[in-house]
């Protein structure tokens, strides 16, 4: 992942704060300790309000008629709205910000906005364009002495290279980068170039080239103590020494960098290592850890993408409070509060605090790298780019849970009166699997819920989640509909003739075969979002517990119903019933039991 440059330090807050609020100090020194304020208290931390707080500073550099001011103002906007996933702010805001440093004569600024530009159009796989915006930003920094920055450049058109599939030129960057690294005795750029050359040689198979560079890399994480990179140089080698065959080495790396990702909570890394994991024990044929890790792969999949959830739900909530209460409201309260603390400290104000414009650029370089190329290596993982916009919301919620999040911030629990609750698992799974290597149980589970889901969608029913090979969903919420029950029927019975089929179709081939239990039962429930963090749509009830034991008590190929939802059913001419008597139900005692099919089929 490309550098998008600016980067954080310690600085005294609270003096830099009594400085910009000084109006007796000249106005250079009070906007230069302003901009450092905002990036070393709010920038990273609280992206939302330092869009806030630099609106002051842009409305000092048009009064003041300080240009510097005004293009430092839009360069913190652009990395802000970088950082809550708004790219098409970020890029304006950049765009502002670089022709107002040209204005000046600012290089080193200039440059710097050209770097963030480029890194935009990389997250968007454009490497093209992306390309051409780090080759000018190089430029901007051939005349300065500015070598981390100039070297942080080159390793960015190194990356775009390689993502060209141009070896050649990507490995030449690189290998600038390192030697000026190491001149300049430089480790961060060093072990970060060592990084990007192991997954070059990575991605065109140069495997023991890349495990070279990235043990030289995993020496200098952790000289620097950087355990997020050393977590994931620790799973990258994992997933070298699986390319090399040599399964148990890798197993161990990538046990070491999941220990430590899951210490750190680092996803990204948790992600690589449990893929390298789930590989490793289905190279050795174990389908039951392979399953394991290929549960927690998912899992950390859907707490990321619910992370990137949470942050489009604060960036929609952060723009309706905007419109709402206005900007300069915001900042009214939010400037009082922190003038308020720095009276209280006023004691120990410090006035000879005066942060240079250059040294604001060479803090904010490297900043946002660490969050990016994590982020970006999951989603490598994953397989796809995650979409910032509502359709990520509508791939974890339903869509009118969506709506009522962006309106409200929130989504009610609500109560449902006539909800059918479907269950579903495969006959003697544990056997069966012991069948299979792991890569066919996996791959035969996969099938098996893709078809489920395209059944769902084409009835309406909400699927609820998976657990091993247990299927939930729902028909008749989150939007009640007087066809909910018998759409959640013919569902299943779609679901049973589904995995018939694929059982003549695995049959003739002589490979093994699931069959399935289905059961229904309609009644009352609780639906609602669970989880601060965590998004998920889930329902509660008693009427869950019965949807269970209904499908526990069916047999395989048939589908089992309740009386409840019998007697919603039994008058249409659509289906016919078998009355089973009374099933023995674990913790409901004895309870009726139907048997449902298509009138015109014998199912």
């Amino acid at each position: 992942m490309c550098i998008c440059q600016f980067g954080q330090a310690q600085a005294n807050l609270d003096s830099l704060f009594s400085v910009w609020n000084d109006t007796s100090q000249p106005n250079e020194g009070r906007y230069e300790a302003y901009s450092s304020y905002i990036v070393n208290g709010y920038l990273y931390s609280r992206p939302d309000s330092a869009i806030i707080l630099s609106q002051s500073l842009e409305d000092f550099a048009k009064i003041s008629g300080i240009k510097k001011a005004e293009a430092i103002a839009y360069h913190i906007q652009g990395i802000a709205s970088y950082n809550m996933g708004n790219y098409t702010a970020a890029l304006d805001d950049y765009l502002k910000a670089s022709k107002a440093y040209e204005s000046i004569g600012d290089k080193v600024g200039y440059g710097a906005c050209l770097n963030n530009i480029g890194t935009i159009y990389d997250e968007q796989e454009n490497y093209e364009q992306s390309l051409a915006y780090f080759e000018q930003a190089l430029e901007s920094f051939e005349d300065s002495d500015l070598k981390h920055q100039y070297a942080i450049t080159l390793g960015n058109i190194g990356l775009s290279y390689s993502n060209l599939d141009s070896l050649d030129l990507a490995l030449d960057y690189n290998f600038r980068a390192l030697s000026i690294s190491e001149e300049e005795g430089d480790k961060e750029v060093k072990s970060v170039t060592l990084g990007n050359l192991g997954d070059i040689y990575y991605r065109y198979e140069i495997f023991e080239d890349a495990l070279e560079s990235y043990n030289k890399a995993l020496t200098l994480f952790e000289e620097l103590n950087d355990l997020t990179k050393k977590s994931n140089a620790l799973a990258s080698l994992g997933n070298i020494h699986l390319k090399l065959e040599d399964v148990k080495k890798a197993i161990d790396y990538c046990n070491l960098g999941l220990n430590l990702a899951i210490e750190i909570d680092e996803r990204g890394n948790q992600m690589s290592a449990y893929g390298c994991l789930y590989q490793g024990y289905k190279d050795l044929n174990q389908a039951n850890n392979s399953l394991a890790y290929l549960e927690k792969l998912r899992e950390v999949e859907t707490q990321i993408q619910d992370d990137e959830t949470s942050k489009v739900l604060a960036n929609m909530e952060y723009r309706r409070v905007i419109y709402l209460d206005s900007i300069s409201k915001l900042e009214e309260a939010r400037l009082i509060e922190e003038a308020h603390q720095a009276e209280i400290r006023e004691k120990d104000r410090v006035r000879d605090v005066f942060i240079g414009s250059t040294f604001i650029f060479i803090l904010i370089a490297g900043g946002v790298f660490n969050r990016w190329r994590y982020v970006n290596k999951a989603k490598n993982i994953i397989g796809q780019e995650r979409d910032r916009s509502e359709n990520l919301l509508l791939n974890i919620l339903p869509a009118e849970i969506t709506a009522e999040l962006k309106e409200k911030g929130h989504a009610e629990a609500r109560n449902f009166d006539n909800v059918s609750i479907l269950f579903s698992d495969f006959k003697d799974f544990t056997k069966l699997s012991a069948k299979l290597s792991a890569s066919d149980l996996v791959n035969e589970i996969n099938y098996c819920f893709k078809g489920f889901d395209a059944i769902m969608e084409k009835y309406g029913i909400e699927k609820i989640k998976t657990n091993g090979d247990e299927y939930m969903a729902a028909g008749g919420i989150p939007v009640p509909q007087e066809t909910s029950t018998k759409n959640t029927i013919l569902a299943a019975l779609e679901m049973q003739a589904f995995i018939a089929q694929r059982k003549t179709e695995n049959d003739a081939l002589g490979h093994p075969a699931f069959e399935m239990r289905v059961g229904v039962h309609t009644g009352p429930v609780v639906a609602g979002i669970v989880g601060d963090k965590k998004f998920q749509y889930d329902v509660w009830g008693d009427t869950v517990n019965t949807a269970s034991r209904i499908e526990s008590g069916g047999e395989i190929r048939k589908v089992n119903i309740s009386q409840n939802t019998y007697f919603l059913l039994k008058d249409d001419p659509e289906f016919v019933f078998e009355h089973r008597g009374k099933i023995e139900a674990k913790g409901k005692g004895k309870v009726d039991m139907y048997f449902i099919k298509k009138a015109s089929l014998d199912q």
